[in-house]
């Protein structure tokens, strides 16, 4: 099956009604579209982060475009244990009683520096953040993912996470084992109803892009927004039987 340019996707209005999708890292950038977009289209939107105050502006901001009210769940991924993840499919279970997607979209970026530079703790808390929390959160919300009849799992990717470039140590080396943890999910999940694929988002105005780039035009840069019809088209119904593909938000196609 080929789908000509992903990036011009037209997500039709009602694309995600009557659908759960839990978004990670929501509070900001493309967490924060994400959850507008699926909202806009019809999702109910559990909003996952630790910065309750940009949780509470974009639970308003949804409510206000009369979109279907979404859920807070603060939780900060550095310090949850296993229990904190059980208690979170449970508690979707309990009151929402499905989950059809999630988008795990936090990661932290750590210090660009050579390897003999970086500092082991905080190379080790980059990892957490961007690879072990996914899988404990999987672990926790596959049971839920397993009962829907068509459901879809987003792992952010990077470029650096396909071809690595020096200084970018633990985040290269966390979205290379993302690449990997996809592949892994992926395959499992082949005879089942769930999907899992990654998704760089390349270039986009962002906090962590102009951490990372901060003499760069952030002009110059795709919006969070911009990059949206991707990520619909992946959570939605139009990709179903797409598995274990490395995309690119802005890639000009996608051949499976």
């Amino acid at each position: 099956m080929t789908v000509q340019n992903i990036s011009t996707y037209q997500a039709p209005k009602n694309l995600l009604e009557q659908r759960v999708i839990v978004v990670t890292g929501a509070g900001a950038g493309i967490g924060r579209a994400a959850a507008l977009a699926f909202a806009r289209h019809g999702a109910v939107c559990v909003l996952l982060g630790r910065q309750i105050p940009a949780l509470e502006s974009l639970y308003d901001e949804i409510v206000a475009a009369g979109a279907p009210e979404p859920a807070i769940y603060p939780m900060d991924l550095q310090g949850a244990a296993t229990h904190d993840y059980e208690e979170l499919g449970l508690r979707l279970g309990e009151q929402l009683g499905r989950v059809d997607g999630v988008l795990l979209n936090a990661a932290m970026l750590g210090t660009l520096s050579p390897i003999e530079h970086a500092d082991s703790e905080e190379f080790a808390r980059v990892l957490h953040v961007n690879v072990t929390s996914s899988f404990m959160l999987m672990q926790a919300l596959l049971p839920l993912l397993q009962a829907r009849e068509d459901a879809s799992v987003i792992m952010t990717s990077a470029g650096v996470g396909r071809r690595a470039k020096a200084y970018w140590g633990a985040y290269a080396v966390s979205k290379f084992a993302t690449e990997g943890l996809m592949q892994v999910m992926a395959d499992e999940a082949a005879a089942t109803t769930v999907r899992v694929n990654s998704l760089n988002p390349g270039t986009v105005r962002t906090r962590m892009r102009a951490t990372a780039f901060p003499a760069e035009d952030p002009q110059a840069l795709a919006m969070p927004a911009d990059i949206m019809p991707a990520y619909l088209y992946l959570m939605g119904p139009d990709s179903k039987g797409i598995n274990g593909q490395s995309l690119d938000a802005q890639a000009p196609a996608l051949e499976v």
